[in-house]
């Protein structure tokens, strides 16, 4: 069991299908007073999430918070873009990666770190039609190989 106390709120669920992950950073993400309540909740959305850099900012594009249901004039736009904090070595290690050709920046998953909002956020490069077979297919075959191995030790 790992020591860092991680708790898992919502991840990508297309990252890993869509896109090679090389390497992944540890962000920081600016939310309101009822964003947080809303995610304590478990309400978010990560499916159609992208990031991107803007006047030497990143910020997330997507990323679907519900209303507080309590919140009233304090609630923000659900789907409003979020300033990711990174300082800048970071963001200029991000902007000479994603102008490479096909690299592109990933949100991975979002989790609670003590009591901090963390994202995960990965350097990815766009997977070709050809690739996604090729992983499916592994993953079928290690299927196969773990029923076999199940039904064999019975």
């Amino acid at each position: 069991m790992s020591k860092d106390n991680n708790k898992v709120i919502a991840k990508n669920p297309t990252a890993y299908f869509n896109y090679a992950i090389e390497d992944t950073i540890e962000t920081g993400i600016v939310l309101f007073g009822t964003e947080i309540k809303s995610i304590r909740t478990g309400k978010v959305n990560m499916k159609d999430t992208y990031a991107f850099i803007r006047k030497g900012e990143v910020f997330i594009c997507g990323m679907h918070i519900s209303p507080y249901e309590y919140g009233n004039i304090f609630n923000k736009d659900p789907l409003r873009d979020r300033k990711l904090l990174l300082n800048k070595k970071e963001i200029n290690k991000l902007i000479g990666l994603t102008k490479q050709k096909g690299y592109s920046l990933v949100p991975i998953s979002l989790y609670f770190k003590g009591s901090y909002v963390k994202l995960k956020l990965g350097i990815g490069k766009g997977k070709k039609l050809y690739d996604k077979r090729q992983d499916l297919a592994k993953k079928d075959a290690n299927k196969q190989i773990r029923a076999n191995l199940k039904n064999k030790n019975i």
